[in-house]
């Protein structure tokens, strides 16, 4: 084993996570990342390894664990595996309720515990969750997801309370839209007309409206990568809105 920092992050074969996987390995960490879906290959340089797994099993999170210990010191964690949930309340089944929080929610906590003694072995580390503006402002058409990722956010400032004594801080991004992302894609792809619809996407935040333009994954993946580095050491429990200004209120006409 080496003495390299290791980074992980679920979630990460497309959209947030795989700029995220990029971004980190750019900056010197090795990258063990998992997803349900292979990742694109090549890897590049210090992306070490892509595992299939299932972010809601323990027996895969442990197994995720395990590789990138073998690889080095875990200092870093990129909470990024999650799903949306458009469903009005009385649409939503117990089946429905248990899917979106266990991935955007119990999957962070789990996987949270479970690097937690590597990084108190390492001295410190970060923990990224990747949230949304969801967690910041309630929406009426997908309640549950919204929930989730208000719940993720808390979780993010509980952990930052409970684990600042170990040095390892607990932060959340907090974006939307964003353009190229499984979530977004497929909302398109439902929409009557997917050129209205992207613009819709974008009218929803003001400084997106005028830019004319989505986030993209790898303005968040820079923001993640601010959180992993040195530069934020003492900064833990915020909850960053990359979301054009959408959360801010309402927009001037």
């Amino acid at each position: 084993m080496s003495e390299r920092d290791v980074a992980i992050i679920t979630g990460a074969a497309s959209g947030i996570g795989l700029a995220t996987a990029r971004r980190l390995a750019q900056a010197g960490y090795l990258v063990v990342t998992c997803d349900l879906n292979p990742a694109p290959l090549p890897l590049p340089e210090n992306w070490s390894a892509h595992l299939l797994g299932d972010v809601c099993r323990m027996e895969d999170l442990r197994h995720l664990v395990a590789n990138a210990k073998a690889l080095g010191k875990i200092t870093c964690l990129v909470n990024n595996a999650g799903i949306g949930m458009v469903k009005e309340v009385e649409e939503v089944t117990e089946t429905d309720w248990d899917r979106c929080l266990d991935i955007n929610l119990k999957a962070a906590f789990f996987a949270s515990q479970l690097v937690l003694p590597e990084m108190r072995r390492a001295g410190g580390g970060s923990i990224i969750n990747v949230a949304s503006n969801a967690g910041l402002l309630p929406r009426a058409h997908d309640p549950v997801y919204s929930i989730s990722k208000q719940a993720l956010v808390g979780l993010t400032r509980s952990l930052a309370l409970c684990l600042s004594r170990d040095r390892v801080r607990v932060n959340a991004v907090c974006p939307g839209p964003v353009c190229d992302t499984g979530m977004i894609n497929a909302d398109l792809d439902r929409a009557p007309d997917r050129e209205e619809a992207e613009q819709m996407f974008i009218n929803a935040s003001p400084l997106a409206s005028a830019f004319g333009r989505m986030i993209t994954p790898a303005e968040v993946a820079e923001s993640i990568a601010y959180l992993a580095s040195p530069a934020a050491c003492l900064v833990t429990g915020t909850a960053i809105a990359i979301d054009g200004g959408k959360s801010l209120g309402v927009p001037p006409r």
